[in-house]
């Protein structure tokens, strides 16, 4: 009986392993199908590529994963970085652009910080706007992310079309171009400015998390609202003030891209909201809310764009890449739910 009984215990040891690592199993074998299509995937260059294009999606996955942590979701990223990015491109042109949005009569060169602040108030009021909605009329995350989706897609369009005349944005000026496209040489290695901004933000945000009362109380509501009432959190407070960061974040994360690719249009972060979610879940933060790290965040973030860069590298077509991204995202949810549910027996 005792031997029995050991067997069933290393059996369901076994059969919890797999289940945790699961994910990481499949990525796995899909990065080795890469390398083996491709072995000049496991390049250098190629590696410091993938880090610049993870830099930005770190920075807004960051604000997302709070929103996740909580307990919900946010699906106006991507909507949110592409108005940041539209209104900072169109301030930041070069002067002497011949196809600059204003004359330099209407809107001289401006110091980077100040576009930058401008997108950053006007996220944070929106994302405000977006929390109080969750936090004090109760309407479900995922509904309320819908709707102010749409407005601010509608905003962004209102802008690009009107403002803009739907002329891509480009041309911008030097130190912004410099700002966002610079690197700097260590070693044999050539480093994005990018990665270093990303640095600084998880540095911030891991402080926000885990030294701050906000943080603390982030998790509190995440794991059970509740209770955390009970425990005297303000959770309506609590609640706007992760969605404000967010969408923060948004905006700096949404300067930074316009910058790297060296233009802006409406359609910019289409895809965003979807990879910082999928990539948020498989770093480790569960859809249940209050679990998660930013360590894990970064990870995922990484582990994500190493995967679309592959497919890309191999040849695999966008409409494929779609399918695996949407299998990878379903399969990161059934594998937390189930997390969940183990630990609930």
């Amino acid at each position: 009986m005792d031997m029995a009984r050991e067997n069933i215990k290393s059996r369901d040891k076994i059969i919890d392993l797999l289940y945790d690592n699961a994910l990481y199993v499949i990525i796995g074998i899909m990065l080795l199908v890469i390398i083996v299509m491709e072995p000049s995937f496991v390049r250098l260059s190629n590696f410091t590529t993938i880090l610049t294009q993870s830099a930005t999606k770190i920075i807004y996955a960051c604000g997302v994963a709070g929103i996740i942590v909580l307990g919900g979701t946010d699906l106006t990223l991507g909507r949110e970085v592409g108005l940041a990015a539209v209104v900072a491109a169109s301030l930041l042109q070069a002067v002497d652009y011949s196809q600059r949005v204003f004359t330099p009569e209407q809107v001289p060169a401006l110091p980077l910080i100040l576009p930058v602040l401008l997108v950053a108030v006007l996220l944070a009021l929106i994302s405000g706007i977006h929390g109080f909605i969750v936090a004090h009329w109760g309407v479900a995350p995922f509904i309320a992310s819908l709707g102010i989706q749409l407005i601010s897609y509608g905003a962004c369009l209102q802008y690009f079309n009107q403002v803009c005349n739907s002329n891509p944005l480009s041309g911008f000026d030097k130190f912004y171009s410099r700002f966002c496209q610079g690197t700097v040489k260590i070693g044999g290695l050539s480093l994005s400015y990018l990665m270093f901004y990303a640095l600084i933000v998880v540095a911030l945000m891991w402080i926000v998390w885990n030294r701050t009362t906000l943080g603390k109380n982030m998790f509190a509501i995440g794991g059970n609202k509740e209770a955390a009432k009970v425990c005297g959190v303000n959770v309506k407070k609590t609640m706007i003030l992760i969605y404000i960061i967010a969408g923060v974040l948004y905006a700096f994360g949404g300067v930074l891209e316009a910058g790297r690719t060296g233009s802006a249009n409406s359609t910019m972060g289409a895809d965003y909201a979807m990879d910082a979610i999928a990539a948020c879940v498989v770093g480790g933060v569960s859809m249940k809310g209050g679990t998660g790290t930013l360590p894990g965040v970064v990870i995922g973030v990484i582990i994500f764009q190493i995967i679309s860069y592959g497919l890309i590298y191999v040849g695999v077509s966008p409409d494929l890449q779609y399918v695996v991204k949407g299998l990878i995202i379903v399969v990161a949810v059934v594998l937390d739910n189930r997390k969940t549910m183990r630990k609930a027996d």
